[in-house]
């Protein structure tokens, strides 16, 4: 799991964004929309996001398709120390 996070959150050019998606979604579950509006980011680069984020397994839907609201897995949250030292890591100057 280690591996994946640090390769979805800081090894590819999308990875600010996914954190920042991973982020607010631990803050409360939300739905695309909610998230392109909190995040000013457009809506298919959400979706983009949280696309790669669940086919890592570290966030999953809850709910009907277009209304789904999006959460981090359980296995997420058993690494949340990682995602921490990983995002630190990207605020960083």
């Amino acid at each position: 799991m280690e591996a994946a996070l640090w390769y979805v959150l800081s090894g590819t050019r999308g990875g600010p964004n996914r954190a920042r998606v991973l982020r607010a979604v631990d803050e409360r579950p939300r739905n695309p929309n909610q998230l392109a509006e909190a995040l000013d980011l457009n809506y298919d680069t959400v979706r983009h996001h949280l696309d790669v984020l669940a086919d890592n397994d570290i966030v999953h839907a809850s709910g009907d398709d277009y209304g789904a609201v999006y959460l981090p897995t359980d296995r997420a949250r058993n690494n949340w120390d990682v995602v921490e030292e990983i995002i630190e890591g990207l605020e960083q100057p």
